[in-house]
């Protein structure tokens, strides 16, 4: 486990197929329990969400981390309507 979750910030993220999702912009907090809920994505691949725009992948969905970050799950496709519900 990183010891400075700054270090995830400009980390490339990918799908489970392999797919370059975006890069960590931002980390979503939980400073009482002083952990990371969530990596925040400014610009996303349009492939796969509706407008490059920005989502936050909760943490639980990342399956392994080293260079790069693995996501264990995500959506075929991500529009302004379903992100609502399922980001």
């Amino acid at each position: 486990m990183r010891e400075n979750a700054t270090a995830l910030i400009g980390m490339r993220v990918y799908t489970p197929k392999g797919t370059l999702l975006g890069e960590v912009s931002n980390l979503v907090l939980d400073l009482k329990e002083k952990r990371v809920n969530g990596l925040f994505l400014d610009y996303t691949n349009p492939d796969l969400v509706e407008n490059s725009m920005a989502v936050n992948i909760p943490y639980r969905w990342v399956q392994a981390m080293d260079d790069v970050i693995i996501l264990r799950t995500f959506p075929e496709w991500v529009s302004a309507d379903s992100r609502k519900s399922a980001l």
